[in-house]
């Protein structure tokens, strides 16, 4: 397969950036993208050109770092795909690719494909976690969890926090992650406790970094890799006014 590459190219986060293009030749279909863009930036390298800047690491669909826009859809067109997984046979021969990072305010570019992200790791520091003592690891059979809880719990721990649904949604909307975040946790018997505040802490953190909120255009829910869903959003929403009205009528900060 030959190919066209029209990369979006910026050196710095203060620096104007351009589409540039270069050309992808005898690509094999069965290579990975993040495979056709390796040997795209061996060939720039041999030219002594500056290589394309993205973001990888486990090339296995699980780590998230693989984000960036395909022909104008996070991760691509596929559905249920990282871009890593993402493999050449689902482009055609002569195609024109464009290649762009995620535009989403809170996560500013920092070179090329590579956006900074840290603003997701804030909202986890948040509350994205449970603070209890537990002692060690028990046994996972004296835990008395149902496997309807369990099982739902697993479909959100899911998310790998590409930050898909932000790049997608029309209003940078962050709401399908941190609901991902907030319902895996809630749902637990060791997350119970901070229910209340967790889902306080983590949505305000949220707000705070500046993303948009959901309007129900459900781009998220298409472009999630892991296909997370948004009725995750509505359970987030129903825990955080419970803790809003208990703050304000009790003063007890959110806490259940």
């Amino acid at each position: 397969m030959n190919l066209t590459l029209r990369v979006w190219r910026q050196k710095g986060p203060q620096d104007k950036g351009g589409f540039v293009d270069y050309p992808a030749k005898d690509v094999s279909p069965d290579s990975s993208f993040l495979e056709m863009l390796d040997r795209v930036n061996e060939e720039l390298e041999s030219r002594g050109e500056e290589p394309i800047a993205f973001d990888h690491d486990c090339r296995e669909g699980i780590c998230g770092m693989c984000s960036m826009m395909i022909n104008g859809y996070p991760h691509g067109l596929e559905k249920g795909t990282t871009a890593c997984q993402l493999h050449m046979r689902h482009f055609s021969d002569g195609q024109t690719i464009t290649i762009e990072p995620w535009r989403v305010k809170p996560f500013p570019i920092v070179r090329d494909l590579i956006t900074d992200r840290t603003a997701f790791d804030r909202i986890i520091q948040a509350g994205g976690y449970v603070s209890v003592n537990t002692g060690s690891a028990p046994e996972a059979n004296m835990i008395p969890i149902s496997k309807e809880i369990a099982d739902a719990a697993f479909d959100v721990a899911a998310c790998i926090g590409c930050g898909a649904c932000a790049a997608s949604c029309p209003n940078g909307s962050a709401m399908l992650f941190v609901s991902a975040k907030v319902t895996h946790l809630n749902g637990l018997p060791q997350g119970e406790p901070e229910l209340l505040e967790r889902t306080r802490r983590m949505v305000e953190q949220m707000d705070a970094e500046g993303f948009g909120n959901c309007s129900n255009h459900r781009e998220c829910e298409v472009a999630c890799p892991k296909e997370i869903q948004m009725r995750n959003i509505s359970k987030m929403n129903r825990d955080f006014i419970r803790s809003s009205v208990l703050s304000r009528v009790f003063g007890t900060n959110g806490k259940s």
